[in-house]
């Protein structure tokens, strides 16, 4: 089941990103005069932006009713990996199950955005003009632009924020316990919302590994591995007063990757226990 849940998600993530890019299409927009007879599409379009809208709540429906009926007799019962703790959803309770299929591709949309906020922060003035980038600032919009402090606190409000108003709902159903207290609910949210971070370890391990690869073995001078570079050694900046070259082998994207994973798991450990301490 859990392959069929990456599935959909996944698709109703590409329907989400087909959504964002739709204003940015060229036949989309007004076309000149003197281009009209040579820049045409092959067919009208039938679809507007709604519907990419409406096919993601169907979709999201749909796999609920999905779950709700053959989940009960397969004894599955759903479950959603917030970092710091993990929700479990019955799935012979329609409430609960359709609630879990919302959350589960509002994640997936999250880890999506938080990865490209993490790209976004980690770009520089040369990097923000490259191809690649392009598409970080079609899904992101105007975050693109906004200052640095801004983009990486986003992730902390906006997960804290939603966690707080979903809390009382969740509580409501007896998913998560009731917190004692507005401190205990507060504190517990913004835990959450640190919590969140924990995915950039992911997206900037696979940024060194790529970088790693394109060192010694030749792709090609395509844009994107430009890009990687560029944004990789950004993130290596720290480690560059440190000698860690030995002729021809430069280790720090291995050095890099493995600083990320155990700070990681610390943060994640630590922010654990301190979410159990005040979800009660």
């Amino acid at each position: 089941m859990g392959y069929v849940d990456f599935i959909l998600n996944l698709a109703g993530l590409l329907l989400w990103i087909k959504w964002r890019s739709l204003p940015f299409d060229p036949f989309n927009k007004r076309t000149p005069a003197t281009l009209v007879g040579t820049l045409r599409r092959a067919a009208p379009s039938r679809f507007r932006r709604w519907h990419l809208l409406a096919g993601i709540a169907l979709l999201l429906i749909l796999r609920a009713l999905f779950y709700w009926q053959i989940g009960s007799a397969a004894r599955w019962t759903g479950s959603l990996d917030f970092g710091v703790t993990t929700l479990y959803f019955r799935s012979d309770w329609l409430d609960h199950i359709l609630l879990y299929s919302v959350l589960s591709f509002v994640l997936t949309l999250s880890v999506f955005y938080v990865c490209l906020l993490l790209f976004s922060t980690l770009a520089g003035k040369a990097e923000e003009e490259q191809p690649v980038h392009r598409l970080v600032r079609m899904s992101l919009g105007e975050i693109d632009l906004w200052p640095r402090w801004a983009r990486i606190i986003l992730p902390l409000a906006v997960t804290a924020l939603l966690w707080w108003l979903l809390s009382w709902w969740l509580a409501w159903l007896r998913i998560i316990p009731n917190p004692v207290s507005m401190p205990h609910r507060i504190i517990s949210a913004l835990v959450i919302g640190l919590g969140s971070y924990m995915v950039w370890k992911y997206a900037a391990a696979a940024l060194l590994v790529l970088h790693l690869l394109n060192t010694y073995i030749y792709f090609g001078r395509h844009p994107f591995w430009n890009y990687v570079d560029a944004t990789a050694q950004t993130l290596l900046q720290p480690l560059r007063k440190i000698p860690l070259r030995a002729g021809r082998v430069d280790f720090a994207p291995v050095v890099g990757i493995a600083i990320i994973f155990f700070a990681g798991e610390l943060a994640g450990i630590g922010l654990a226990k301190l979410y159990g301490r005040f979800s009660f």
